[in-house]
């Protein structure tokens, strides 16, 4: 699990500064000022959960556990709903996902909830 979420963080890191230097260099100029400012948010929060995942990565090593593998798949799910919402709001103009954006979210908090109680417990 830990290799798995090693190689997922990673991934997702990179995506995250591909999509920063997309946004800085071939947006600005065809965004809007707040769509642009909600395509950047979206990569801050996954350049975060690309973070958090290399640290449920080690922390399963140290802390092997279901909370703790728990927290992983929620980064990665309130990644892909949160982040992912937010950059096709911005580039699509989608507005009803709006709505799946704070699910995103709630799943993030969860995941850092998760990996508290994983690894106080142990």
């Amino acid at each position: 699990m830990d290799r798995l979420f090693f190689l997922i963080g990673s991934f997702s890191g990179a995506i995250a500064v591909a999509f920063g230097a997309f946004a800085a260099h071939g947006l600005k100029a065809r965004l809007e000022p707040d769509l642009l400012a909600t395509f950047e948010i979206g990569v801050r929060y996954q350049m975060y959960h690309a973070l958090a995942l290399l640290a449920v990565a080690w922390a399963c090593t140290r802390w092997p556990g279901t909370p703790v593998a728990t927290s992983g798949w929620l980064f990665v799910a309130g990644t892909v709903l949160f982040s992912g919402s937010l950059y096709v709001l911005a580039l699509g103009g989608v507005r009803w996902l709006g709505t799946v954006t704070p699910i995103g979210g709630l799943a993030l908090m969860a995941g850092w909830v998760l990996l508290l109680w994983g690894v106080a417990r142990a």
